[in-house]
């Protein structure tokens, strides 16, 4: 067992969430030229919704990274932590093609094989620590709905 695992979460934690951060800060002029010109669909939460939302599950995204390093050295906690690393590039770029480019057709494709991404994660979590996966289940719905969203947005726009 590692010591000091709380430093292993909080690194975690803090890695998801300056992703996430990042990923804000860059897009905050295309999220406000979105807010105020995009036609959105039925069932489009307010603006603030979407900070806090995402606030959590990059915590979520962390403990569960975190529990999967912790884990025993396995080809599946090798590949969980790979998909991690690899869905988490593809959330910082979604957010990019849609505020700041507004491709809407291509980040629906891209928030598709990000779907997909973090269901494989998902799963190979669930491999090496089912708590690890199943804190992943609010981020998969999550991108469900945004996947509505972004096609509600595409199309009405």
């Amino acid at each position: 067992m590692i010591k000091h695992t709380w430093k292993v979460y909080g690194a975690w934690i803090l890695l998801s969430e300056a992703v996430g951060g990042l990923s804000g800060w860059l897009t905050q002029d295309g999220a406000k030229a979105y807010s105020q010109s995009i036609v959105k669909p039925p069932l489009s939460p307010p603006p603030l919704v979407f900070p806090i939302v995402w606030a959590i599950l990059f915590v979520l995204m962390g403990i569960g990274a975190a529990r999967v390093f912790l884990a025993p050295a396995s080809a599946a906690r090798t590949r969980g932590l790979r998909l991690f690393f690899v869905q988490l590039g593809f959330n910082f770029l979604w957010s990019i093609l849609f505020f700041c480019l507004q491709a809407f057709g291509f980040s629906l494709l891209w928030l598709l094989v990000l779907w997909g991404l973090i269901l494989w994660m998902l799963f190979t979590f669930l491999q090496v620590d089912r708590a690890a996966g199943l804190l992943q289940v609010p981020y998969l719905l999550w991108v469900t709905f945004a996947a509505y969203l972004n096609l509600g947005v595409w199309v009405l726009n």
